[in-house]
């Protein structure tokens, strides 16, 4: 190696050194998580919005699936604290009838978790039922077999959510699935006649719904608290103490007041939070039209992510769905098993698969989304190249054993040049793909389009879902046409 080359290989050692040095000297931001419905994403803005003004670098997560998620991340240290209710901690997590904060925390504990900062509301489960149902209380609902009841899919499940209410009052109906957003549209509609609901929902009073009377104490207390790691106060006291700044200071009129400059005027969470924290009036203000969203400021950032996704996962899928391809199409005793693992990856839902590579990797955000879009991105390339390598007329591969050719030489310069139609093919679906798949990432602090469509689907705003869906779809048009003449200059 020349004496130049060891210059540049020690400058850049340097240069690798320095920004090493000066990335570790920088503070790590506090990470807020909050959960995809409309008060944990108000929660999270005040929490940011409270440690930025105390000095302290901090960032929100918005929407991080349901509770399992959030606590899955806490655990690994991808977040440091997150919004949360005793009743949810005790009975959803730590399977425990205790609600109360010493018992809480001694659970917590041996994982390195803690649980404090009473906000100063509660926000408890309930059942709720259009105005003309002649039910007042939970018990009357085992003499109404016929009523149609909707519930979201974390509370169907919860062990203090359904399960409980049916046993505990004997209840026969069959409850439908809907997302919380989309319930209370169901109810005004009339499609269900109950659902559950968040006492503190600010759609209550705006659908004029009957909450239902828990005349057997079912629920437990449901009081608003952070779930932090215990380091956080050793790591970054400043921190602890403005989040201590907020014990008690949120009343149940606030929270709901909250709600509802949210979900029924559409204001920004951003914009609630520093109004709250300036102690000014929570004001109203119109829904922006569907432009204004569309081409909001935070599109270039969208769109950065988004691209990030697809085609990191799908240089990844590229790199090793080709060559594993090629094995399958090059031995029958490969063929099947390869062929069938990609597709078995593909039966795995994406959210399951989401939230199980959060304790693998260790993070929440890009890794865990770009490694499961990288899995789903395997069999349409896989197959492709599998398809492509066998499907080569017989007489051009005997044309090439006669010129004399070995294996490689017949694969480099004769089988994969012809092959390559198909293989750019099975590329271009993957990517297509990967595009509408890549918003799911939302739920694990990936970012992208899918941002906006969770946001929307806890609004349960139309244009915001609009805002989120178009730009994907835009993406899938582009990177469609972008592969259409890529294969036709490979085929000319």
């Amino acid at each position: 190696m020349g004496r130049g080359r060891w210059r540049i290989v020690v400058l850049l050692g340097l240069v690798a050194v320095i920004s090493f040095a000066v990335y570790a000297e920088e503070p790590r931001p506090v990470v807020i998580g909050s959960k995809r419905f409309t008060e944990s994403y108000l929660l999270g803005e005040i929490a940011r919005e409270t440690l930025q003004r105390a000095g302290v670098a901090a960032t929100h997560r918005q929407g991080l699936g349901n509770t399992a998620v959030l606590f899955e991340a806490l655990s690994v240290g991808a977040i440091d604290a997150y919004p949360d209710y005793t009743g949810t901690i005790g009975r959803e997590l730590l399977k425990t009838e205790a609600t109360d904060l010493e018992s809480l925390n001694r659970a917590l504990a041996p994982l390195g978790l803690g649980v404090g900062v009473a906000l100063g509301f509660e926000n408890t489960y309930a059942l709720a039922v259009r105005s003309g149902v002649a039910v007042a209380k939970l018990s009357e609902l085992a003499d109404h077999p016929d009523l149609r009841v909707g519930l979201s899919p974390e509370f169907l499940h919860r062990t203090d959510g359904w399960p409980a209410i049916a046993r505990t009052y004997g209840l026969p109906q069959r409850p439908t699935v809907l997302d919380h957003g989309l319930a209370y549209e169901a109810l005004a509609a009339g499609r269900v006649d109950a659902m559950d609901i968040y006492s503190t929902d600010a759609k209550i009073a705006k659908y004029g719904l009957r909450v239902l009377e828990d005349d057997r104490r079912v629920f437990p207390e449901y009081r608003a608290v952070w779930v932090y790691r215990l380091d956080l106060p050793r790591r970054s006291p400043e921190a602890w103490s403005a989040l201590q700044s907020l014990q008690g200071r949120i009343a149940a009129h606030d929270i709901i007041a909250m709600n509802a400059a949210a979900e029924l005027e559409g204001r920004a969470f951003d914009a609630v939070a520093r109004d709250f924290l300036d102690g000014s009036q929570v004001l109203m203000a119109r829904r922006s039209g569907l432009a204004a969203r569309l081409f909001a400021e935070d599109l270039p950032r969208l769109t950065r992510e988004h691209l990030v996704l697809v085609f990191g996962s799908l240089a990844l899928a590229c790199l090793a769905g080709i060559p594993l391809g090629i094995a399958a199409a090059g031995s029958r005793r490969l063929a099947q098993p390869v062929l069938a693992t990609t597709g078995l990856i593909q039966t795995v839902p994406s959210l399951a698969l989401l939230a199980f590579l959060i304790p693998i990797t260790g993070t929440i955000g890009t890794l865990p989304a770009v490694i499961a879009l990288f899995l789903y991105s395997l069999l349409p390339i896989v197959r492709a190249t599998h398809a492509a390598l066998t499907g080569i007329a017989r007489n051009m591969r005997e044309s090439a054993i006669a010129l004399g050719l070995n294996r490689y030489q017949r694969l480099r310069f004769v089988e994969l040049p012809l092959a390559l139609p198909g293989i750019l093919s099975g590329v271009k679906t993957s990517a297509v793909i990967n595009v509408g798949t890549a918003t799911v990432a939302a739920f694990i602090g990936a970012g992208g389009y899918g941002e906006r469509i969770t946001a929307g689907l806890a609004l349960n705003d139309n244009a915001m879902l609009l805002a989120g869906a178009i730009p994907a779809a835009v993406l899938a048009l582009a990177v469609h046409a972008i592969f259409e003449l890529a294969e036709r200059r490979v085929a000319r």
